[in-house]
């Protein structure tokens, strides 16, 4: 059975380009990247919904984050927050 809602975390790290990229421990396979922290965090996000419903429609085991066995625990989050 999976959950509605999963928290998953993100490694963010910049580019000698310029920009951001964003893998998960929680996610095989999640690559963003984008222009911004928060970009590319919502491209991560857009990124770990479409692998959870690949797995979901091929019939693959989800992600353990994305499983209600696994115990989540208190929630900690760390938010981007730009400064004029």
């Amino acid at each position: 059975m999976y959950i509605e809602e999963a928290i998953i975390r993100l490694e963010i790290e910049a580019l000698d380009e310029g920009g951001f990229v964003a893998t998960s421990p929680d996610v095989p396979g999640l690559v963003a990247q984008g222009r911004t922290v928060a970009e590319t965090v919502e491209i991560a996000r857009d990124v770990a919904r479409r692998i959870a419903e690949s797995c979901l429609d091929h019939g693959d085991p989800l992600p353990a984050v994305f499983r209600k066995d696994v115990d989540s625990g208190p929630l900690s989050f760390s938010v981007p927050v730009a400064v004029p």
